[in-house]
């Protein structure tokens, strides 16, 4: 192998590495599947640049927010997944969303931590839901969102269970943005001081 492709394999192995992902979850993070991705590691297939500076940029991202407890698109995901009760998976879903704003308005590179595509969180309706709420966010900010997060609509409405109001007040109060991808959650809920 000559030395410039090692040198790509050398810096993708730091690369998964320094996301703190594992190889497979890393590949998924960044759009490709594991097996393209152990043929980049391995030698026997060049990346684009474009796919090398990514990965680069993605998994010092990762490693940063890692470093300073800041919530990205997959740990989000993970949150919720992991979450005992649906309270608690609101409360991560708002605290990844307050955390991608934060690095938002940094502008310093640090969003690209949002870039890394998210895994299930094991439930349609939050899947999507955090897909739309990057998007948002990233829109909000004059930034291109993420490509994960141009999802289909969910099939069938999701209306989670409001503990004071029916579906007709749910629907009503739900932001055009959530509704055209068929989730439905009053706007005043995704507000956090």
């Amino acid at each position: 192998m000559d030395k410039d492709s090692q040198t790509v394999v050398d810096q993708l192995g730091r690369a998964v590495a320094e996301s703190g992902l594992s190889q497979s979850a890393f590949a998924a993070a960044l759009g490709t599947s594991a097996s393209r991705f152990s043929t980049y590691r391995s030698g026997k297939t060049k990346p684009t640049a474009q796919f090398f500076l990514r990965a680069r940029r993605i998994s010092r991202a990762l490693h940063m927010a890692h470093e300073h407890r800041i919530m990205t698109a997959p740990a989000t995901a993970r949150a919720i997944r992991d979450a005992n009760d649906d309270e608690w998976a609101w409360r991560m879903l708002l605290q990844g969303r307050d955390h991608l704003r934060l690095l938002l308005r940094r502008n310093d590179g640090s969003e690209a931590a949002w870039e890394a595509a998210p895994g299930t969180t094991g439930h349609a309706g939050f899947d999507v839901l955090l897909a739309v709420l990057t998007a948002h966010e990233f829109e909000a900010a004059g930034q291109e969102p993420p490509e994960w997060t141009a999802v289909e609509p969910l099939p069938e409405p999701w209306i989670p269970e409001h503990p004071f109001l029916d579906r007709a007040e749910v629907i009503e109060q739900t932001s055009d943005y959530l509704a055209r991808a068929n989730v439905f959650v009053p706007a005043r809920d995704l507000v956090t001081a």
